[in-house]
């Protein structure tokens, strides 16, 4: 049997804030993706990812959700002087009254199974996203799952798509310190998949070399 009466426990508290505050202070240094059970407006960051038509313009979901917050019309007005983004691509505005400095809106594909370079352009939407990170000095993100709601897109594949090019772009800039956070809640109220897509999402990210074929 244990005895456990002679334990100073208020040392083991304190060396597990100590290691708490080693490990909160490396992540902080060094470039991490992770994956939340939030709504993509309660995590702070440099930056949102809306997921974005093409047109640019206010959709339902997380991209109406986005608008809403940052002030629709303000929104709309800077997306409306853009124009444009093709699949597979992003454009950057100022993020309004968002909790961020910027919103990047990133247009995926519609899924059409699988034979019209949907995946390219998946890869190529996060490509430009962390592109447009870097090209503005923004080191924190919050990313939807893009393309996997009404678009169509199947949710392993998509987060194939997604950590693969994540990661790739971490390998590909060591000198540059980013924070990639994932926000998948899973409430079925808000979104009748997430419980699924947020536990694929972690086995996909646990994967030791996730690839465009996952």
């Amino acid at each position: 049997m244990n005895d456990t009466k002679d334990v100073d426990w208020n040392m083991v508290n304190a060396i597990g804030q100590a290691v708490a505050e080693v490990n909160e202070g490396m992540l902080r240094n060094k470039s991490y993706i992770l994956i939340e059970d939030a709504g993509i407006l309660d995590v702070p960051a440099d930056a949102i990812v809306n997921a974005a038509n093409s047109a640019l313009q206010e959709g339902g979901g997380v991209c109406g959700a986005i608008f809403r917050r940052a002030g629709s019309e303000k929104l709309q007005k800077a997306c409306d002087e853009i124009g444009h983004c093709d699949e597979g691509s992003a454009v950057i505005t100022s993020a309004f009254n968002c909790p961020a400095k910027h919103i990047i809106h990133a247009v995926g594909p519609h899924w059409s199974g699988g034979k019209n370079g949907e995946k390219d352009k998946l890869y190529g939407a996060y490509k430009k996203s962390l592109e447009l990170c870097k090209d503005y000095d923004l080191h924190s993100v919050v990313f939807p799952l893009i393309s996997a709601g009404i678009f169509g897109y199947p949710i392993y594949d998509a987060w194939c798509q997604a950590i693969y090019a994540c990661k790739n772009f971490i390998n590909s800039n060591p000198d540059f310190k980013i924070h990639i956070i994932f926000t998948i809640p899973t409430d079925p109220k808000v979104d009748r998949e997430g419980k699924r897509k947020f536990d694929t999402g972690k086995e996909v990210l646990n994967k030791e070399t996730p690839n465009i074929h996952c």
